[in-house]
């Protein structure tokens, strides 16, 4: 008897993705299913090249194929992805129409890594499938510039700036447009509208993700990107100590207010990496916002250690990831870069 694709496709709902509580064929995720002779071939289509799934789904989709019919010899399983695009709320600027998830990264106070955490992130989202894009909004202390060296300047075209490419990143920082030394000191409007430039004059290509690196705290910079930028949602950077974690809570209760949903908490200088022997040491209380996430209901999307690669990554102006991929933070920033791309899709099939 002649398989049929009914058959087929009834046998992969045995596939459940567990975040969206549903089986791949219901979802739509199989898609160009063909059967010939002693072959049957398909695509699972994901909602994030990023997810951390797509090894098991691949496995269980070749295993369950042969198992349910002896008779197929040669099983051929794709894995492609198609990120969703948020809904965009009526009243926000028609900027960035060329990247479908805007995601803020922000802290409650200063010194707790957060630009160190948003460049590694968007080059674990890179590393990981997707099209990324990183605008660096720290308008009083852009440092993505120095993160991502480079001895390009943006080109100027007509009345759009070309962003630069580093590491599979686009990229764009006040950093660049200001003389290197030079202190910002403006007011806020200023600071306002110089974003909103940041925001509309850039060339983005098309982008899966866009990272925006906040200032910290809850001031112009935060209010401008909420109230004028459909923002998809914000991940909050602390670490774990009760001074940070004060403050990060507020600047959690800020985007709330301004109707932005929280991706979640990422726990940075979780704990120390000995260089020389490898072992752990938690200088704070490893694992305080993992807690405090949980109190609060909201992900803990990562908690990525102090290991002295991190400074000399910063000192070559190349991402950890991409200098040191085998490292344990690397590894943590890739896990924290699933996790994240879980929850913005999770969030848009919702919406």
């Amino acid at each position: 008897m002649k398989i049929t694709e009914a058959q087929i496709l009834e046998s992969l709902k045995k596939i459940i993705d567990p975040d969206l509580n549903k089986d791949i064929v219901s979802l739509g995720f199989v898609r160009d299913l063909k059967i010939e002779e002693k072959s049957v071939s398909f695509k699972i289509n994901l909602t994030t090249p990023a997810c951390p799934l797509k090894a098991e789904f691949k496995k269980k989709a070749e295993e369950i194929i042969k198992s349910a019919f002896p008779e197929i010899e040669s099983v051929n399983v794709e894995i492609t992805a198609d990120v969703k695009k948020a809904e965009r709320p009526q009243g926000f600027l028609e900027v960035l129409p060329s990247a479908k998830n805007i995601v803020a990264v922000g802290s409650g106070k200063g010194g707790v890594g957060k630009s160190t955490v948003a460049v590694n992130l968007a080059s674990a989202l890179s590393v990981l499938g997707g099209r990324v894009g990183l605008l660096d909004a720290d308008i009083y202390g852009p440092s993505v510039s120095m993160m991502l060296k480079t001895s390009q300047k943006p080109i100027v075209m007509g009345d759009k700036i070309l962003p630069l490419k580093s590491n599979g990143i686009f990229y764009i920082s006040m950093g660049f447009l200001v003389e290197e030394e030079t202190p910002i000191i403006w007011r806020g409007p200023m600071v306002s509208r110089a974003i909103e430039q940041l925001l509309s004059e850039v060339d983005w290509p098309e982008l899966d993700y866009l990272i925006v690196d906040l200032p910290p705290g809850t001031g112009d910079a935060q209010l401008t990107i909420c109230q004028r930028v459909p923002v998809t949602g914000a991940v909050i950077v602390s670490t774990p100590n009760d001074v940070a974690l004060s403050t990060a809570k507020r600047g959690l209760v800020m985007f709330e207010k301004m109707n932005v949903p929280i991706l979640g908490i990422i726990e940075n200088m979780s704990y120390f990496i000995c260089p020389h022997c490898g072992k752990e040491t938690e200088i704070f209380a490893k694992g305080m916002a993992e807690s405090e996430a949980k109190k609060i209901g909201v992900a803990c999307l990562g908690k990525i250690p102090i290991e002295s690669k991190i400074a000399e990554s910063g000192e070559k102006g190349v991402p950890v990831v991409n200098l040191y991929p085998s490292s344990e933070t690397s590894k943590a920033f890739l896990k924290a870069a699933e996790s994240l791309a879980q929850e913005i899709s999770k969030l848009n099939l919702k919406g």
